[in-house]
């Protein structure tokens, strides 16, 4: 540090400025993780790895494919209700009737009205979404647990609807199988289930775009202002009822392009998806994976669904059966199962998996430092 001299005044030292730290290896590949995880999600089906236990077969294999492509939905799923529950705080037990909305709508326009798929989808999407902004136009006028009560009892109507096969269209409690002749070659058949596999990664890569640039907008900011106090937004001469009606419409259009992809995974609509179950499940997923983060959902909507999967199977296998009656009876009930993973995972991460690596970096780094010798 040194003295000027100006106009014969003396000026202080100026103190010198610290050179910006250099940013690390890692945290200048940290931006490119997200596409690197997707170039590796796509070529994922080119691999012949058998993984025993956690998969039945090779990674390539249709099995395989098809159970990560209905992880991959649910992934999409989770990150779209997270849209409402995580980012703008309201509580919704209707979500599962637009997810059905995809699927039944695509199902019954290819197999009934015998439209080309890509109608279909377009349609059904259509319709999901303004009804979404139909029935959120509604249920906003109320709030906290009238609101999630609103929007549970026109879920139940949609459930009923589908169970009494309202006008003949959805087969009722058989379900709908769908008209595979109307598809595309290409979604047809054993041997294009990776293709099936790459729309479901599409769908997910979709999502999570339109998920993080609508949070990262000034529409988004307003979101997180309404989850953290509607009255200050109210105060700032914004309506909240407006920005609340574009993210219910908005998680309502994504989870029904979610349930169009999931009928050409599945092949068909059944009466399950309509119920409070599944709104119930994504809630878990979110609350799992990590509320209001960028890719908790999606990590805790893929691990419950492959659970919700595998345990299924090992429920059923010899191992689980060799057991004890006391140990083996709640081992082969994947909701126990499913049920004491969530509390765990809730007890010692509350904050959900998107939370790990932070908990965990400060036993990371103990484990690292170096011992002082005597």
């Amino acid at each position: 540090m040194t003295n000027s001299v100006v106009d014969g005044a003396v000026e202080p030292p100026k103190a010198a400025v610290p050179a910006e730290p250099r940013p690390s290896g890692w945290q200048r590949l940290r931006p490119f993780l997200p596409l690197v995880a997707l170039a590796v999600a796509a070529i994922l089906p080119y691999s012949t790895v058998h993984l025993p236990g956690i998969f039945e077969g090779p990674l390539n294999s249709p099995g395989t494919l098809q159970l990560l492509a209905v992880c991959l939905v649910f992934g999409g799923l989770a990150a779209g209700y997270d849209l409402l529950f995580g980012r703008t705080g309201m509580l919704s037990f209707g979500h599962a009737l637009y997810f059905a909305a995809g699927v039944y709508g695509t199902d019954i326009l290819v197999t009934k009205a015998g439209l080309p798929l890509w109608q279909a989808a377009l349609l059904a999407l259509t319709g999901g979404t303004t009804l979404a902004a139909l029935l959120g136009a509604v249920a906003l006028r109320t709030v906290g647990i009238a609101f999630a009560m609103v929007t549970l009892a026109f879920a139940q109507v949609g459930a009923i609807l589908v169970a009494r096969d309202f006008g003949g269209l959805t087969g009722g409690e058989e379900g709908l199988p769908l008209d595979v002749s109307g598809l595309p070659a290409a979604l047809v058949g054993v041997t294009n289930t990776v293709n099936l596999y790459w729309l479901a990664l599409a769908y997910l890569a979709v999502v999570v775009l339109v998920v993080h640039r609508v949070s990262a907008s000034p529409t988004g900011r307003v979101l997180a202002g309404l989850r953290d106090d509607e009255r200050r937004i109210g105060v700032l001469g914004l309506d909240p009822y407006r920005f609340k009606l574009v993210a219910f419409t908005l998680s309502g259009g994504l989870a029904t392009a979610g349930g169009a992809v999931y009928c050409l995974i599945i092949g068909g609509a059944s009466p399950h998806i309509t119920s409070s179950e599944l709104t119930l499940s994504l809630l878990v997923m979110v609350v799992l994976g990590g509320p209001g983060t960028r890719w908790g959902p999606v990590l805790g909507g893929i691990l419950y669904m492959y659970l919700d999967h595998r345990l299924t199977a090992f429920g059923a296998s010899e191992a689980v059966d060799a057991l004890p009656g006391w140990l083996s009876a709640p081992l082969s009930q994947p909701l126990f199962v499913l049920g004491t993973v969530f509390i765990l995972a809730v007890y010692f991460f509350p904050g959900g998996l998107a939370t790990l690596a932070t908990r965990l970096g400060p036993l990371r780094t103990a484990l690292t430092r170096p011992r002082r010798t005597p």
